[in-house]
């Protein structure tokens, strides 16, 4: 008879983890949904902020539901606390992800640019403490454009953590670069960042 314990799963230490998920503007953002789901199964305490476009592909109360929290969709909402809502989120999180990230996400970060809740909050985030990870999402083009790569460049400078993007099937019939990282790999990253 074995008496040994099982081994620990790659995510247990994730729970009560406060994750931050931004969600961007792309049909990706279905990907994201699972890993929301996987985050709070393996009992992260998970908040997502979504840009007014990414409501437009899933809508807030998926996220609610599947996180069991409020969903963020405006600046203007949610007063919780005494600090404005961006400063007590971004204080309050272990670690924020922006999956799918956009190519007009990655631009706003890399200029600062901070008028929808998701750039708002990720701009009162001390990355020295807090791990912010990016996850592109695109058609191989956009991603292959000189501005892309220099906004890639620049946040990875300013200290963001780039995570994929991957090769495969896009929803323009076309198949190359710029395939959100899927949501068991993102699972993956956060965990070895806040192991």
């Amino acid at each position: 008879m074995d008496t040994h314990p099982p081994p620990t799963t790659s995510v247990e230490h994730l729970r009560d983890k406060r994750i931050l998920v931004g969600v961007t503007g792309g049909i990706a953002a279905y990907k994201t949904c699972t890993l929301v789901s996987r985050l709070a199964q393996a009992g992260a305490q998970v908040t997502v902020a979504m840009t007014p476009s990414a409501a437009r592909f899933v809508t807030p109360l998926t996220f609610q539901a599947l996180s069991g929290r409020p969903v963020y969709t405006s600046a203007w909402e949610h007063v919780e606390s005494h600090d404005p809502q961006h400063i007590s989120l971004a204080r309050a999180a272990d670690l924020a992800i922006v999956a799918p990230c956009s190519m007009d996400c990655l631009a706003r970060l890399a200029v600062g640019l901070t008028d929808d809740v998701v750039t708002l909050i990720l701009s009162a985030i001390d990355r020295s403490a807090t791990p912010v990870l990016l996850a592109p999402s695109m058609n191989e083009v956009m991603l292959n454009q000189p501005s892309t790569q220099r906004n890639l460049a620049a946040l990875t400078a300013d200290g963001f953590t780039i995570v994929g993007p991957g090769t495969g099937w896009q929803a323009c019939r076309t198949v190359g670069a710029g395939r959100m990282t899927e949501p068991e790999e993102l699972l993956a990253a956060i965990a070895a960042r806040l192991r």
